[in-house]
């Protein structure tokens, strides 16, 4: 209670200065938000912004914990000191304080540029503006050290994330007036801007220099690099599935990726809509594929034939797609908002995600592009959706009155 006194007495005491939403923003975050209803003319809920964006991140931290603990394992797999045969989910070699040491040392200094330089713009822009901090970057600066590189230098990520913030959400209005998702557009910004850096068919895997005291960076194919370049899977489908695979620190466990999406509808946040048609988009466009490569339109030896030969399901498995699917498809703000839009839109985020993955041959992924070219079009899915809905009521309202 003396914390949240003192926050208070701050607050009221710089009320109507440059520093009010500094202090404001403090207390909301760790108590009751500014303004709450007292009467019976509003719907009362427990549910606010800060706590949605409160519940993502809950949702996202198991993905964060399970990837420094691979980031380690990567390491000693690639070094020869772990017998890959031996691992698996309940393995004592996978679950150990070196893997853990390892992975953490390496992934926190990116939680922490992203979240330091994001929020200390999203104050710039508040105390400039004399307006409350939003909370909306909480969820964008948990996303960005989960998809991008493991060995991404700070500085690049810290102009990465100052473009995301500014460009891709502060001069649309902020957080609720955005067309792309931040996070994505930080991504994008780095794939367009530093391409060597994100080529998606390396990471990082392992590699500590204890001479020079210092993590070295030495780079390990992707499943789909490796499938990108013709070579066969070098992985089980359950290693797949658990996680115990090369890739960004978020994207690699799809049963974890799974349970939090599982907790984000029971939480009513994410929508189930969005992630079952994109499942769906993404079969078809596998199944398609597949069909492409029995028909023998397209033959083994062909630029593209091991990603088109991939069964069609293992499309959900690797690369960056359920992350996607889940945690950034479903982004209420850029998403589309209408039931059948909601369908439509990710029927075509799955669908093009796989499209993209197989046919691009500069990046062996697609659920990024995927999902920030339908940013695009979500208004416009929403616009028709609703034009339909009102020709069929006025349809209808004719036979009546006829």
């Amino acid at each position: 209670m003396g914390l949240k006194n003192k926050l208070h007495t701050l607050k009221e005491k710089y009320k109507g200065t440059k520093l009010a939403p500094a202090f404001g923003a403090i207390h909301t975050f760790l108590y009751l938000p500014n303004e709450t209803t007292h009467n019976g003319t509003h719907i009362k809920a427990a549910d606010d912004l800060k706590r949605t964006m409160n519940t993502v991140i809950l949702a996202l931290i198991p993905c964060l914990i399970f990837g420094m603990f691979n980031a380690g394992y990567q390491h000693y797999l690639a070094a020869g000191d772990i017998d890959a045969a031996t691992g698996g989910f309940f393995s004592s070699q996978f679950w150990t304080l070196d893997n853990f040491s390892l992975g953490f040392w390496k992934i926190i200094p990116l939680v922490i540029v992203s979240y330091g330089v994001g929020l200390g713009i999203e104050f710039l822009f508040a105390t400039i503006k004399n307006h409350e901090v939003e909370e909306g970057y909480l969820v964008t600066g948990m996303l960005v050290p989960l998809i991008v590189p493991i060995d991404i230098p700070l500085w690049m990520l810290a102009v990465a994330v100052a473009f995301g913030v500014v460009i891709g959400k502060e001069v649309f209005g902020g957080t609720g007036m955005n067309i792309l998702n931040p996070a994505l557009t930080i991504r994008a910004f780095l794939f367009f801007a530093y391409p060597t850096w994100m080529s998606g068919d390396k990471v990082w895997v392992q590699g500590a220099v204890e001479s020079i005291g210092k993590v070295d960076a030495i780079s390990g194919e992707t499943i789909l690099g490796s499938l990108g370049q013709g070579k066969h899977l070098a992985y089980s489908v359950w290693d797949m599935f658990y996680g115990f695979i090369p890739g960004s620190v978020g994207e690699t466990s799809t049963l974890l990726i799974l349970l939090g999406g599982l907790f984000l509808i029971f939480t009513k946040i994410g929508s189930w809509r969005i992630m079952l048609s994109s499942v769906v988009g993404a079969l078809v466009m596998g199944l398609i594929f597949n069909y492409i490569v029995d028909a023998n339109v397209i033959t083994e030896g062909s630029k593209f034939y091991a990603l088109m030969s991939t069964p069609f399901w293992e499309h959900l498995i690797i690369g960056g797609f359920a992350f996607g699917t889940v945690y950034m498809a479903t982004d209420p703000v850029t998403a589309s908002q209408t039931n059948k839009g909601k369908w439509i839109y990710g029927f075509l985020v799955g669908f093009l995600s796989i499209l993209i993955r197989v046919f691009n041959p500069a990046y062996p992924e697609g659920v990024m592009l995927a999902i920030l070219l339908m940013n695009v079009f979500a208004p416009t899915i929403d616009h028709y959706v609703v034009k339909g809905n009102i020709k069929q009521r006025q349809k209808r309202l004719k036979v009546k009155t006829a």
